[in-house]
């Protein structure tokens, strides 16, 4: 099999994440770094709310701190689910995947 049918393949597989810095929430638009209380305000309240643990993070002068870490649940909306990653209140990746 060649280097670009086995791209193709992967790529067509219904499991794949596809990452984004912003997403859409009806006329809103949510992007990376906004605060969790401005995502719920535009979006709504998450299907899911799952809370993963402490990650720990630098600030910009050198410190170290423990962060919360969730991950939040949207969707079904056109067929895809969509994952928003929080690390200290601030919305760090935005991840989309098809639904079955």
């Amino acid at each position: 099999m060649t280097r670009l049918a086995c791209a193709l393949v992967l790529c067509s597989l219904p499991w794949q994440l596809q990452a984004a810095s912003t997403l859409r929430c009806g006329s809103d638009l949510v992007s990376l770094g906004d605060p969790a209380a401005v995502v719920a305000s535009k979006c709504g309240e998450p299907v899911t709310r799952d809370f993963l643990g402490y990650r720990e993070r630098q600030d910009e002068w050198g410190f170290f701190n423990e962060v919360a870490v969730e991950e939040w649940t949207y969707g079904p909306r056109n067929g895809m689910y969509q994952f928003l990653r929080f690390e200290g209140n601030r919305l760090t990746r935005i991840q989309s995947k098809r639904g079955n």
